[in-house]
């Protein structure tokens, strides 16, 4: 009420200044121009007069007045009329004249003085009166004068009826302003302050789902992320100190953000942590005229990210976004995340070229095919290894830039861009303590051997302290790789690579996700009925199955497809009951073999669908668009099962994602063996993707299995990725590293 009241009396007394201002300009003006009318006027009509009725040439000169009457000047619209003669006298031709004469006996002799007629504006016991004197010109005698008066008191009221005017307007203006205003303030920013007080008082009180519904207030947007920050902030930090508590109360050795923090602080010693990868964790992007700040969608992102958070380090990437170079520094750096500003990012120019070449060509047509046993040819092109030679010569620099001043820094590399970087940055910094994590497969010796380049590649590599891989499986497949192709001394006792004086270890780091005892413990979301996902698609059906794909010839689309026709053939009491989602993320659609593999996948669909074509129901809904983790998780929660049907993949963090999603501890995981997820997810069903017939039967299987079974191994699952998360994933690379003897 104060504030309202407050704001009235502030806007009733500005208007009334503003008002003010104008009324008192404006009766000026027209002050001004009623005199200057009044003044032309009254000249006029009293010459018209003179000359008519006053004064006439006799055979004698002298002045004749004796006919001029009371009605007379009346009809001119004078107020009065007196003469003033030689002798000095003044004499009033009208009784009303009278009470002016005394007030014009200066002026008429001002005027005769300056020999000129002229007009004043007097003021007589309040009474506004205008004078002109006529100087009167007589051949041998003295000057003689006619004075005319007019009334002016009609200015003084129009003056007064303008203040009057404009007091009006100006009150009726006020309380419009003010009462419209009230409105705006109360509707337009009141309620919706209090909606975001609400807001704030419910994630105060831990409600999450409240947390979620965020006020949809724009002109409110840079406060709301500040208090979102905070809010989130304080979240956490409720999160992690009852997370710790109950780890404390259970005697649970959980890895967790804060514990990886305080690991952080300790293995590092003040270092800095550099992390070198082709994607960037945030990318800039034009939405409109806005820019936005998107997550590219990463398995190694996500993986990477608690490590920088904890430590505040340095992240080194290549930037993709279209408006990357706008909201960099003059050092091409950022502070992400956005509002949290725990770490930097430095990104990487590259031109087109070097993308096309080092990026799409020898990365993406040579290595990733080379690495995964998926029957697609690589293609090795000279050109596009002097482009991978060229821009993994640019990471160098650009770390060995941020290192100069920093002692024993902490290198970690990611994946097989950056093959050659450990020993180029070795070679300058020998103090530096580097790691090369290796994301996807690492093939036998005789398939690695097809690379022209693959000593280079493993030179590079072992310049390095630590390389890291997914499974042991893949450790051993590049110690006999360096085994048949470079001279060098392989230990296998303690799985490490001797060249000269320098020794490089090879170790396995299953990867994992954020999932920890809160998560485990406490579901975030409810589940949805699977029907009414279908329901958004026009679809109707009793089970359903999800996969989570890149378009990617490695991830075995097309054999899933083929066991889902043939589980509808085997098991046709299924039909019109049994939809399987497939979430598939156009990748790398530049390349020919993705774009190939993008329309079989389409025309398979499309084949399949049209066999059972029925109303109201399909057996896959293919959805082909990047989702984000957000739209995905309610896929995985109604889902009956999740398909994972790699023909090789270092990990697949899909299946520990489905697994996290699974809060009611039912649902099933069929996983590819040639996954590397497969070696620690024993509670899955491990099928062989290429052999259709034992998938068609998983999925039945998993359609039918018992929901004690399937809360059992679920929760097998569920305590092995708690306990082998993220956190324990980077916790076990830094300790390695941090072992190291340069």
């Amino acid at each position: 009420m104060k504030i309202n009241l407050a704001l009235i009396i502030s806007i009733i007394a500005a208007v009334g200044l503003v008002a003010f201002g104008f009324t008192a300009f404006q009766i000026a003006s027209e002050r001004q121009q009623l005199n200057n009318e009044l003044e032309s006027k009254t000249i006029q009509v009293a010459e018209a007069f003179y000359k008519a009725h006053f004064f006439r040439k006799p055979k004698t000169d002298s002045l004749h007045f004796r006919h001029i009457t009371d009605s007379l000047i009346t009809q001119y619209r004078f107020s009065g009329l007196a003469v003033y003669y030689n002798n000095d006298s003044l004499v009033p031709l009208t009784s009303s004249s009278e009470p002016f004469l005394k007030y014009s006996t200066d002026y008429i002799a001002q005027a005769i003085s300056a020999d000129s007629s002229m007009g004043n504006l007097l003021s007589i016991h309040g009474k506004k009166v205008y004078e002109y004197i006529r100087l009167i010109k007589q051949h041998d005698l003295p000057e003689s004068a006619v004075i005319f008066y007019a009334d002016a008191d009609y200015i003084t009221n129009i003056v007064k009826s303008i203040w009057l005017r404009n007091f009006i307007r100006w009150f009726l203006q006020a309380l419009v302003i003010s009462v419209v205003t009230l409105l705006v303030v109360k509707w337009g920013i009141l309620s919706p302050l209090n909606r975001v007080v609400e807001w704030i008082k419910a994630v105060r009180f831990g409600n999450a789902d409240q947390f979620k519904k965020r006020p949809m207030l724009n002109f409110l947007e840079p406060l709301y992320k500040e208090i979102s920050g905070i809010a989130q902030a304080m979240q956490e930090a409720k999160a992690i100190a009852q997370e710790e508590a109950q780890l404390r109360t259970s005697g649970e050795a959980v890895w967790t953000h804060e514990r990886l923090n305080e690991e952080m602080k300790q293995l590092l010693e003040d270092k800095i942590m550099v992390v070198v990868s082709n994607r960037e964790p945030y990318m800039h992007v034009h939405a409109g005229k806005e820019i936005k700040c998107i997550v590219p969608a990463s398995g190694m992102v996500t993986a990477m990210e608690p490590i920088l958070k904890a430590c505040g380090g340095l992240w080194i990437a290549s930037g993709s976004g279209d408006a990357d170079r706008e909201t960099v520094d003059e050092h091409d750096k950022v502070q992400v995340p956005p509002y949290e500003n725990k770490y930097t990012l430095r990104r990487i120019w590259l031109s087109k070229e070097q993308e096309n070449h080092y990026y799409y060509g020898f990365s993406n047509e040579g290595l990733w095919p080379l690495c995964h046993i998926a029957h697609t040819r690589p293609i090795f092109r000279k050109e596009d290894w002097d482009y991978y030679q060229e821009v993994n010569e640019i990471y160098a620099k650009a770390v060995l830039e941020e290192i100069k001043n920093q002692e024993e820094p902490f290198i970690l590399v990611q994946d097989y861009h950056f093959a050659l970087l450990p020993k180029l940055i070795k070679d300058k910094r020998p103090d530096a303590k580097v790691a090369i994590f290796w994301h996807i497969p690492w093939p036998n010796p005789e398939s690695f051997g097809i690379c022209p380049w693959q000593k280079e590649l493993l030179r590079g590599m072992l310049g390095g302290d630590l390389i890291g891989f997914h499974t042991q499986y893949h450790c051993n497949n590049f110690l006999e790789t360096v085994n048949n192709s470079l001279e060098s001394r392989v230990i296998w006792e303690n799985f490490s690579v001797k060249i000269g004086n320098h020794f490089t270890l090879v170790k396995p780091f299953p990867i994992s996700i954020s999932f920890t005892l809160k998560d485990y413990e406490n579901g975030t979301g409810q589940q949805e009925e699977p029907t009414e996902l279908l329901k958004q698609h026009g679809l109707h059906a009793q089970y359903v199955g999800i996969g989570v794909d890149r378009i990617d010839y490695t991830k075995g689309l097309i054999e899933k497809f083929l066991a889902i026709e043939r589980f509808l053939e085997k098991y046709a009491e299924y039909r019109g009951k049994f939809t399987f989602i497939q979430i598939g993320a156009p990748s790398r659609s530049l390349l020919k073999s993705y774009a190939d593999i993008t329309s079989a996948v389409e025309n398979e669909v499309n084949r399949i669908n049209w066999k059972f074509k029925a109303k109201n129901w399909q057996p896959i809904l293919f959805l082909k668009r990047h989702h984000s983790h957000e739209e995905i998780i309610p896929y995985y929660r109604s889902a009956d099962f999740c398909m994972v049907t790699s023909l090789h993949d270092g990990m697949n963090l899909v299946a520990k994602e489905f697994i996290a999603a699974r809060q009611e501890n039912d649902g099933v995981l069929i996983l590819s063996r040639f996954a590397g997820a497969s070696q620690e997810l024993h509670g899955a069903l491990i099928i062989n993707p290429y052999d259709v017939e034992q998938t068609a039967d998983a999925i039945k299987e998993a359609l039918e299995m018992p929901k004690p079974l399937q809360g059992q191994k679920m929760k097998q699952m569920r305590r092995m990725i708690m306990g082998h998360n993220v956190y324990s994933w980077a916790s076990n690379i830094l300790r390695a590293m941090a072992s190291i003897q340069n």
